[in-house]
C-alpha cells in the first residue's frame, strides 16, 4: 500500500531513526570522525602544496586564509579557531617534503572515513555492494583527491573571478562592477560546497545508482541538520561546555573530534532517511522497516 509523500514523511524519519540505532551508526560515526580528525592537518597540508604548485604555474597567489575558510567555514567559530590557529602554526614551519608526506597520509586516513561512509551508505539503502575490495579502496582514494581537488578549484576560481571582472570593466566602462562581492561570493561557495560534497557521497559511494529524487531528500536533510548542529554546537561550547577543565591543552582538538562525530551520525541518517523514504513510496515498509529475527543481534528488512 503507496502512502502520500507528506504523510511518508514522519514516518520514514522514524524508520530512519530506529534503523540507525539498530545498524551501529554511532559506532561507525566514530569511525569516521576519528579518520577524518587524523587526515585533517594532513590533507589541508597536501591541498596547500598543491594550490601553491598551481598558483606558480598561473603567476597568481591564492590566498592561504580563503583556502582555509573553504575548509572551515562552516565550523563554529568556538571549534574551529583552535585548530585553525594551530593549522597556521604548522604551515609555517612546514616545507615541501613534509606537505608531501602530509598528503600520503591524508589519503590514507582519510579514505579509511570515506570507507566507512561508504558502508554506512550501502546498508541504509539496503544494497549489496558488488565492488571487489581493490575497487572499493580506490574509490575512496580517488574520493579523498578529488576533494581537495574541489577546494583548490574553488580557491583559484576566487582568485580568477575578480581578473575576470577587471578585463570585463575595461571592455564595458559603461557596467559599474560594485567592490566588496567577492566576500558574497566566497559565503555562497562556502555554503554550497557542503551539499555538493553530500550529493557525491550518495551518489558515488552505495553499491547501485540511484535517482535524483531518491538522494536529494536525505542530502538537504544532512545540510539543514548540519547547519544546525554548528548552530547549536556553537552556543553550547561558548556558553555551556568546559572542555578544558577536563582536557586541558586538549580541549580544542576534543571539541573538533565530537563536532566531526556529530556530524558523520547526522550524514548516516540522512541515508537511513533516504532509504526508509524509498521504502515507504514504493509500499514495501511504512512505520519501521526492521524485523527482528531469532537472533536478537540480527535484522532483516
Amino acid at each position: 500500500m503507496q502512502l502520500s509523500y507528506f504523510r511518508v514523511l514522519p514516518l520514514a524519519l522514524l524508520a530512519a531513526a530506529r534503523r540507525f540505532n539498530h545498524k551501529h551508526g554511532w559506532v561507525l560515526s566514530s569511525h569516521i570522525a576519528m579518520s577524518m580528525m587524523l587526515a585533517l592537518f594532513p590533507f589541508v597540508l597536501f591541498t596547500v602544496a598543491l594550490a601553491g604548485a598551481i598558483a606558480g604555474v598561473l603567476s597568481q597567489d591564492v590566498k592561504l586564509e580563503d583556502m582555509v575558510d573553504l575548509v572551515f567555514g562552516s565550523w563554529p567559530p568556538a571549534v574551529a579557531d583552535p585548530i585553525v590557529n594551530e593549522l597556521y602554526a604548522v604551515l609555517a614551519a612546514s616545507n615541501s617534503k613534509l606537505m608531501t608526506f602530509g598528503g600520503i597520509l591524508a589519503l590514507y586516513f582519510a579514505s579509511n572515513g570515506v570507507d566507512a561512509v561508504r558502508l554506512a551508505m550501502v546498508q541504509a539503502y539496503r544494497d549489496d555492494d558488488p565492488r571487489p575490495f581493490w575497487k572499493s579502496r580506490l574509490l575512496c582514494l580517488v574520493f579523498v583527491i578529488l576533494g581537495g581537488a574541489g577546494i583548490m578549484a574553488t580557491a583559484v576560481f576566487e582568485f580568477l573571478l575578480p581578473l575576470l571582472a577587471r578585463y570585463l570593466s575595461e571592455f564595458f566602462p559603461q557596467i559599474a562592477f560594485g567592490l566588496g562581492w567577492e566576500s558574497g561570493l566566497n559565503g555562497v561557495l562556502v555554503a554550497l560546497m557542503p551539499l555538493v560534497a553530500v550529493l557525491a557521497c550518495h551518489v558515488w559511494l552505495p553499491g547501485h545508482v540511484h535517482k535524483l529524487r531518491h538522494i536529494l531528500p536525505g542530502a538537504l536533510l544532512t545540510v539543514v541538520l548540519w547547519w544546525g548542529a554548528s548552530w547549536g554546537f556553537s552556543v553550547y561550547i561558548s556558553g555551556f561546555a568546559r572542555y578544558s577543565t577536563t582536557y586541558a591543552g586538549l580541549a580544542g582538538a576534543m571539541a573538533a573530534l565530537i563536532f566531526l562525530y556529530l556530524n558523520a551520525a547526522i550524514l548516516i541518517f540522512g541515508a537511513e532517511f533516504n532509504g526508509a523514504l524509498i521504502r515507504a513510496l514504493s509500499g514495501e515498509g511504512q512505520e519501521g522497516d526492521i524485523t527482528p529475527t531469532k537472533d536478537k543481534n540480527t535484522y532483516v528488512d
